[in-house]
């Protein structure tokens, strides 16, 4: 009987979710030419209203684009050219060498089975033309990386990569590279793999939480997995949850992170066309929102101040149209 109560709970709480109220973004970017998928924020910390939202756009003849706070293309910023680029991920005073530290910018380019990295603002290259991954299997879509995912360690202040793919094992489905100063480029150093795969589809969303310690990812059809992110601090799967608040693919996944912990972990729910959020700290859920996207694959968040239109936030979602749609994070949720 508890079982079919809890059935019945899961199965109400997913059918109800198409009667949310649908809030409008506060604006819509530019179109991109093929296929929308992730974006990320870099904030410019000496002056926010020049901050660059980049947005991957997956395709053979695929590109980064940057966009200003209004939405529009920033051209000379915009990286064209890729093959497939799909998740993209950003970082801040990243070490070169001793003297020299820089903002970076890195996505997974599939087709060409490597990661990229570039410096930001000034979009120079500092991978020596891109990292392979995934090489010990070259069939089966396990050498195409899909999610990516930056942070750098408290513990260390190095900064450390996770890097997910098309397809896997079982066990040890992520990888983890050390970004290792080498003069006038980084270069990648394995230090980790881990991370559980059900094999029910794929895995493509990874978020960090930097200042609490953990990874999360989404296995597209299972659950939120959860893990350290300290290369040293195991390899033991810490939860796997959400499962019962989504219709199908869990795509993806935003830390929206507030003082002493508080905040929340904010999941695209892809085929019910709405988000889920979860407590940062308990991971419980909390509730669902309706915010126009449809089919989201990657979204993003920051919540501080950056102009007079997003003085409390900006959170960006990906929307199947060729475009990503941005809002003032306070019409969404309360900050903590």
């Amino acid at each position: 009987m508890k079982k079919l109560v809890i059935a019945l709970a899961s199965i109400a709480l997913v059918s109800c979710e198409p009667d949310l109220p649908q809030m409008k973004p506060d604006l819509i970017t530019e179109s991109t030419l093929h296929d929308t998928d992730d974006p990320a924020i870099w904030v410019n910390k000496e002056n926010t209203q020049e901050s660059i939202v980049f947005g991957t756009d997956k395709d053979t003849d695929g590109a980064i684009y940057a966009f200003d706070l209004e939405g529009k293309v920033i051209e000379e910023k915009t990286l064209r050219g890729m093959k497939r680029p799909n998740n993209v991920d950003v970082e801040y005073n990243v070490k070169i060498n001793d003297s020299v530290t820089t903002d970076i910018l890195m996505f997974t380019e599939r087709e060409r089975e490597q990661i990229r990295l570039f410096s930001v603002p000034d979009m120079k290259p500092l991978d020596q033309g891109g990292f392979k991954v995934f090489q010990e299997k070259r069939e089966n879509e396990w050498n195409l990386p899909m999610g990516i995912s930056i942070f750098k360690s408290p513990k260390n202040d190095k900064t450390y990569a996770v890097v997910g793919r098309k397809n896997g094992p079982k066990t040890n489905y992520l990888h983890q590279f050390e970004l290792v100063p080498a003069g006038d480029h980084i270069e990648f150093k394995l230090v980790r793999e881990f991370g559980n795969f059900s094999g029910e589809k794929e895995i493509e969303a990874i978020a960090i939480d930097e200042e609490l310690g953990f990874i999360y990812y989404a296995d597209e059809k299972v659950c939120v997995r959860k893990y350290q992110a300290e290369p040293d601090a195991g390899n033991e799967e810490l939860s796997c949850f959400g499962a019962e608040t989504f219709n199908r693919d869990i795509e993806g996944i935003a830390i929206a992170t507030y003082e002493n912990g508080e905040g929340y972990i904010i999941v695209s729910d892809q085929q019910e066309h709405t988000f889920n959020f979860f407590d940062r700290k308990t991971n419980e859920f909390l509730f669902a929102k309706n915010l126009g996207t449809t089919e989201t694959d990657g979204c993003e968040v920051f919540t501080g101040y950056l102009n007079e239109q997003f003085p409390n936030g900006l959170f960006v979602a990906m929307n199947d149209n060729k475009n990503f749609y941005f809002y003032d994070l306070s019409k969404i949720v309360e900050a903590k």
